[in-house]
Parts: C-alpha cells; sequence; structure tokens
C-alpha cells in the first residue's frame, strides 16, 4: 500500500499525472477479439460501433506460436481503427510469462495513446499491480504518453481473492477487477470443468421427510467471490465486472448469471461470442420502470433529505442513493442508446 501524501505522484520523471477519478464510461461489455484472426479483426470497426469496449486478447485462448501474431494483429487492429467512444483494452499475458514484457513494451510504445486499459491475469497481489504500475509509469514517460493507461486486475486464483482488498486499492491506475471463473476454480481445487455459470450438483433441497420428493435448487458457485470483489472495488471506489460465461451456445444460461451480477453491483461482463453482446446490453442497462420508479423518487426528494410515501411504499435517505445510482447509469446508457433515451424519458 502506497503512503498517502505520494499516492498520486507520477511514478516517473515526465509520465503523466495519475487519475484521481476514473473517467465516466459505459462499459456493459468488454468484447474480446483473438487479434491473430484476420477474418476477425476486419469486422473490429463495425464492432466498435456496436459493443461499449473491444479488448484484443493476448494471453489465454492464444495458442503459444501464435503470441506475436496476436500481439501485432492487435497493434495494427487498433492504429486501424477509430474507436470514437468505445473503450480499447488488451489483455497481455501473466507476469510470470515468456511474452509479457514484449506485450508492454511493444503495445506501449505503439499505440500507448490509443490504450484505455490493460487487463492483466492472474493477479495474486498488490506487489503485481505495483510492478505493472511502475513499468507503464516508464513507458509512458519514454514514449510522451499523454494519459495514464489503467489497470484492470482479473480474480482468477486463491491468494488473489485472499487479497482482493489490498489489490483494488494498489494504485490510482486500477480501473477495476473482473472475476475470472476457470482458473479460480483450478487454483482452489472446485470440481467444475465449466467457465463460469452454475453446476447442476451445486444444490440444496426443499425442506421434507425420508422418502418424500425433494425439489432441487441450484445454488451460485460464484455468489461469495462475486460479493467480495464488488464490496473491494466499491470501497475502493473501482469498478467489478463479470467475467466470461464460457457456453456461448446457452444464451439462457448466460442471462441470469449476468443480471444476478448487475443486479450485485458489477458495471458489465466479458462477451466471447457477438450472441453475448445483446445480452449484456439488455441486462446491464437499466430497466425502464425501474428508472421511472428512481426518477418519482428524486423528484419527491430533489436534496435526498427527509421522507415521502410513493406507491405506497417509504421513501428516505437511503431509497434515494440507490435512484440516483439507476439515474446516473440510466443517463450514460441514454447518451450512446437512442432508443433507450426515448424509453427512459431523456
Amino acid at each position: 500500500m502506497k503512503p498517502p501524501r505520494p499516492f498520486y505522484q507520477p511514478l516517473a520523471i515526465g509520465a503523466p499525472e495519475p487519475l484521481r477519478e476514473l473517467p465516466v464510461k459505459l462499459e456493459r461489455m468488454i468484447h474480446f477479439v483473438p487479434p491473430h484472426i484476420e477474418k476477425v479483426t476486419a469486422k473490429v470497426p463495425e464492432l466498435a460501433r456496436q459493443v461499449d469496449v473491444v479488448l484484443g486478447n493476448l494471453e489465454d485462448a492464444i495458442p503459444a506460436d501464435a503470441k506475436e501474431a496476436a500481439r501485432n494483429g492487435f497493434i495494427a487492429m487498433a492504429k486501424a481503427t477509430d474507436f470514437g467512444a468505445t473503450g480499447l483494452w488488451t489483455r497481455i499475458n501473466a507476469l510470470n510469462s515468456p511474452w509479457v514484457l514484449d506485450d508492454i513494451n511493444q503495445v506501449v510504445a505503439s499505440i500507448g495513446n490509443k490504450l484505455d486499459v490493460i487487463m492483466l491475469p492472474k493477479v495474486e497481489g498488490a506487489w503485481d499491480i505495483h510492478y505493472l504500475d511502475q513499468l507503464l509509469a516508464q513507458l509512458e514517460a519514454r514514449h510522451s504518453i499523454k494519459r495514464p493507461i489503467l489497470i484492470h486486475a482479473i480474480l482468477e486464483t486463491a491468494q488473489g481473492v485472499n487479497n482482493v482488498e489490498s489489490i483494488a486499492a494498489a494504485s490510482p491506475r486500477m480501473h477495476g477487477m473482473s472475476l475470472g471463473p476457470a482458473d479460480l476454480a483450478a487454483s482452489r481445487g472446485m470440481k467444475t470443468t465449466r467457465v463460469g455459470g452454475g453446476h447442476p450438483d451445486y444444490v440444496v433441497l426443499a425442506d421434507g421427510k425420508t422418502g418424500d420428493v425433494r425439489q432441487k435448487f441450484q445454488q451460485d458457485l460464484w455468489h461469495y467471490t462475486t460479493a467480495k470483489m464488488v464490496d473491494a472495488c466499491m470501497a475502493a471506489g473501482i469498478k467489478p465486472f463479470y467475467g466470461p460465461f464460457g457456453d456461448s451456445s446457452d444464451l439462457a444460461g448466460c442471462e441470469p448469471q449476468f443480471r444476478n451480477s448487475f443486479l450485485m453491483g458489477c458495471a458489465g461482463a466479458w462477451t466471447l461470442h457477438p450472441t453475448q453482446v445483446a445480452i449484456a446490453k439488455r441486462v446491464f442497462s437499466p430497466d425502464p420502470a425501474e428508472v421511472a420508479m428512481a426518477k418519482k423518487i428524486i423528484a419527491a426528494m430533489p436534496d435526498g433529505s427527509g421522507a415521502v410515501m410513493i406507491d405506497g411504499k417509504m421513501q428516505d435517505d437511503a431509497t434515494w442513493k440507490q435512484a440516483k445510482v439507476v439515474v446516473d447509469l440510466a443517463k450514460l446508457v441514454a447518451s450512446k442508446d437512442p432508443e433507450l433515451a426515448t424509453r427512459y424519458g431523456f
């Protein structure tokens, strides 16, 4: 943990000043692109108009013999595309891999002024963030980068979960954190080969007596970790995200997993296939009925003080704060989505 006074000082002479507040951006879906596949990168200009974040993936799912091609493909893709308000991210290889230094050096040198966020996998503790923080400051200074490149940590090891609070508060460069269920399952010794989502054997039974046919209720394997991550991120003023839902053919299963994380406080989720983009857009945009109710509460309590009755329910300072969260998000969504802007009444 950095001491308070120098926390917001640049870590290298000539590096940009660290941000004191995160940029206000819509990030409902972080859409993963394998940049070594040309037929996929050719669609990125069109894709950038449909999603909130385009991420060039350099880590898992990229074969070892394609790592250099993926890095070069991502740089070329970034240079050739006008992303507008859409975020440009990359997931680099893990810090213990043979590719990571070239990932960081070449990406920052080539497209550092276009890159918004570096996603760092398998973060174990604040020390991993400190290492990348210092290295990025040096490279930003060397290459005259105008604004700091932010760091997004993936929570995918048991040690990382144990250190989640110190990771979230490790640097002003921290953007947020994503749940990485597949690697986390392996790290914990969990007995599942699924990537996110539930498991049919993780259940509780309805009350009953011996011999009764008792109804099963499937539980959420990731509820505890998601809640712990959300608390750590919100306390540090950064953003929590649900990670991947690996079965792109199971749209019915994907939607409730995304929705649960949205209700718990997550800002968005990863989308690994175009079919998941519409789900993330729908789930991580507030429901128009909820927005209408939130607007009612704020209109009745403009300064958030006191208590009022609306539709038979008491509203006070706490519900005003809840309403503010919903309305602020709706305004952000409306700025990018004219159809939802109309439905929200903005």
